[in-house]
């Protein structure tokens, strides 16, 4: 499975694709996507678009993993983190490319292993993970990294982020409703 993670910014957006599955991945490639802080928020934006429309084209990933915002300084910081997030969404959305989102908290326990983890330890943890010889930089583009291979570590099912029930044990919930002596 070839994954692009996306660690949205409103100056610098990361982004990472990652091919393999929950036992193995290798780094296709990352960087970040820049948009000039003295342009309008309105050209920013355009800008994160075209620069993540090009990313999808370019490498064709199954599905787009993009962080999810958990807390902003302020409601303006918000609101602007927002406009990304849905600016991203709908480069993904528009390329047909599946859209899988992961709390911050999430992406440092899977890569790191607890949740509260400093970005230089996610940095290390992905350098590690990928073998890669030197340290993936900037953060921003680590952190998309982090994305990406959370999402192969959940064996591609974003929905054990979102608090829903996971495969497993829904399945066995099914089994015991079709068998109520089981229980």
């Amino acid at each position: 499975m070839r994954v692009l993670g996306i660690d949205p910014g409103s100056e610098t957006t990361g982004w990472g694709v990652v091919e393999g599955d929950a036992r193995r991945y290798r780094l296709v490639e990352f960087g970040t996507v820049k948009a000039n802080p003295r342009l309008r928020f309105a050209a920013r934006l355009l800008k994160i678009h075209a620069g993540v429309e090009e990313i999808v084209e370019k490498f064709r990933p199954e599905v787009c993993a993009v962080e999810e915002s958990f807390f902003a300084v302020n409601a303006q910081t918000a609101l602007k983190l927002g406009h990304v997030r849905g600016v991203i969404l709908l480069a993904a959305e528009r390329a047909g490319v599946e859209i899988a989102e992961y709390a911050p908290r999430l992406v440092k326990q899977s890569v790191v292993g607890y949740g509260a983890a400093e970005k230089q330890q996610v940095q290390e943890m992905v350098r590690v993970l990928l073998k890669l010889k030197e340290l993936p930089a900037p953060f921003d583009a680590s952190d998309a990294l982090a994305v990406a291979l959370t999402h192969l570590h959940h064996g591609g099912r974003p929905e054990v982020s979102k608090g829903k029930v996971a495969p497993a044990r829904a399945r066995l919930e099914a089994l015991l409703a079709a068998n109520p002596r089981r229980r």
